[in-house]
């Protein structure tokens, strides 16, 4: 268990006016160290930001170039790409879950077309929307 993430937490939570009766003492002398009064502080810094409310925070020298250094050095997330696909293969699997489906469909189509019913409601139009128009 960590110590200090439980301590800001009920000093959080007691900031919030949220924190249980029986936990207040253990806030209340996280409060007599200077870490739980730049906590308090922090999280009322937080707070009057999430509420719009006028925030006067000096932020240390060269805190934007630090900040710009470390988002950099994050790894890129990885997201699907929006143009073609590299390779045959990856055209196919990005297809095969609606080729899968229309096959099905045309299949349970075939069925009902042959007096098998593959489930207890109305026969299926022998032939989807789509496959008409084509």
């Amino acid at each position: 268990m960590d110590t200090n993430k439980k301590i800001r937490e009920y000093i959080s939570a007691f900031a919030d006016g949220e924190l249980p009766d029986a936990d207040l003492e253990l806030a209340l002398a996280a409060l007599r160290e200077e870490d739980g009064r730049q906590t308090w502080g922090l999280y009322h810094t937080i707070g009057d930001a999430l509420r719009d409310e006028a925030v006067s925070v000096e932020l240390p020298p060269g805190f934007a170039l630090r900040l710009a250094d470390r988002l950099a050095a994050e790894p890129t997330p990885l997201r699907r790409g929006t143009g073609r696909p590299a390779t045959p293969v990856d055209a196919l699997a990005a297809i095969a879950p609606s080729v899968v489906a229309g096959s099905e469909a045309l299949n349970g189509s075939k069925l009902a077309g042959q007096g098998a019913v593959p489930h207890d409601g109305p026969a299926a139009d022998p032939l989807p929307a789509a496959v008409k128009r084509l």
